[in-house]
């Protein structure tokens, strides 16, 4: 349900635009609003589950982000959409580590690897079927019911947790301390940063505001590593003594950007110059998702072989070499070859996705593994979060500068979303200086982690 809610609603941002009358910069707080709330929960899961127990946690969260969806349908405008949406990452950003934990902490340790590989085919059928499935709700019964599908999904795994999580009430509880100093400073740099990029589409960078905003996100940075070095630390900021977990963490943060930024404007492509409606959006959309889902078994396992280096250059070439065939489309592409980008592009995504993660988990010490874990989906969801806002400043540059050439809105609009895959084209390619030093095959740690970086 989480990941659904994560990719479902895209399809149907160019109609809730036009519902609302708002611009392309204003709607794209749709998405961003769910990313940076899923952000600033994150790293709040360990310490409610240890006072509240996983079961009331999980209770808790699925009524919320069922309650949250109810609201996103019965939104009279953007603003409560926003905060409604909000609302659903709150319980979504805890959901979805705690889910990967119950797994870890209740099963025997010769069922976990089958376990967390079914959790993770949940997690990519969840965004595979998101797009088709939100462009079928919205072609026939209008965009409000896209959050429809959460009600009976919410109800349902409500009473499974009841049925059949009801042993997790024993779970022992305790009275940690919360780090209250660590999650300001964290929330502020993460807030900073969105502000940061928002002045940036509000104000040249020839304007003082950028860069106090930008001094104040390092300022709380810096604050927040200071404060992090202490037992009850929010985060636990070791595992960047790795070189091989920041190698690899980069490749996921510019690989995020790119890849949310990007594919946040491929709806207004498609139901825009090329008049598709949503339904035809979300059925093209579709091969992409089920050849991620389709190659990341094969991708790990030839990680396993001692591959990792090569698929992930090779990941990041075909997901650059995709943006760029997007920025070539014509109104007159025939429909195959969008599919067929679509299917290149879900392979190397699918190249791109396991074989990093898997060396940034491996990076560091088995005790750390749930701190990389974390820190996995915080990078993930900044780079994600940064990449639309970032995009959306990319659009409005390129499409001015469209217009002062004389340019026909609706044409200049078109020429800037073409402008946009190919920053993001170039973006992603950046990702190969960090890729290079990724290592073949997977460390043998014997128990520890890789050298500590320099």
């Amino acid at each position: 349900m989480a990941s659904i809610d994560r990719s479902i609603v895209n399809v149907s941002l160019p109609a809730i635009r036009e519902d609302f009358k708002v611009g392309i910069n204003e709607v794209e707080w749709v998405v961003t609003a769910y990313m940076l709330s899923f952000l600033l929960v994150l790293p709040l899961m360990n310490w409610l589950k240890s006072r509240i127990g996983y079961y009331r946690l999980t209770v808790i969260c699925l009524s919320i982000f069922t309650a949250g969806s109810v609201c996103c349908s019965m939104a009279p405008d953007l603003f409560w959409l926003v905060l409604c949406r909000a609302i659903q990452a709150a319980a979504g950003g805890i959901i979805t580590p705690m889910s990967m934990a119950i797994l870890s902490e209740t099963l025997p340790r010769e069922e976990k690897g089958s376990a967390i590989a079914w959790w993770g085919i949940g997690n990519v059928t969840g965004l595979a079927i998101g797009p088709t499935l939100g462009g079928a709700l919205g072609h026939y019964l209008g965009w409000p019911s896209v959050f429809y599908i959460n009600l009976p999904l919410g109800l349902i795994a409500l009473f499974l947790t009841i049925r059949y999580l009801a042993f997790m009430k024993h779970h022992p509880v305790s009275g940690s301390k919360f780090d209250f100093t660590g999650y300001f400073l964290f929330s502020s740099f993460i807030l900073s940063v969105q502000l940061w990029v928002w002045t940036i589409s509000k104000y040249s960078l020839g304007s003082i505001y950028p860069w106090i905003v930008m001094a104040a996100a390092a300022l709380f940075l810096l604050a927040y590593i200071r404060s992090a070095d202490k037992p009850d630390a929010l985060l636990d900021l070791g595992v960047f003594r790795y070189a091989l977990f920041n190698r690899s963490a980069i490749v996921i943060f510019i690989r995020s950007i790119a890849l949310f930024g990007g594919m946040f404007y491929l709806p207004f492509l498609l139901q825009g110059e090329l008049g598709y409606s949503q339904m035809q959006t979300g059925l093209m959309m579709l091969p992409n998702a089920l050849m991620v889902l389709l190659t990341r078994p094969a991708a790990g396992r030839l990680a396993d072989k001692g591959k990792i280096r090569d698929i992930t250059m090779l990941g990041i070439g075909m997901v650059a070499l995709s943006f760029v065939l997007f920025a070539l489309i014509g109104e007159n592409a025939a429909p195959w070859w969008i599919v067929t980008i679509m299917i290149f592009r879900g392979i190397g995504m699918g190249y791109l996705v396991a074989p990093v993660s898997a060396s940034l988990l491996n990076a560091v010490r088995q005790e750390q593994t749930a701190t990389a874990t974390t820190m996995n989906s915080l990078i993930l969801q900044l780079g994600g979060s940064l990449g639309v806002a970032m995009s959306g400043v990319f659009y409005h540059l390129l499409y001015d500068h469209y217009v002062l050439s004389l340019l026909p809105g609706e044409t200049a609009e078109h020429y800037a979303l073409k402008g946009s895959f190919l920053i993001a084209a170039a973006l992603i390619l950046v990702a190969w200086i960090p890729a290079w030093k990724l290592p073949r095959a997977n460390p043998d740690l014997g128990g520890g982690g890789e050298k500590m970086a320099q």
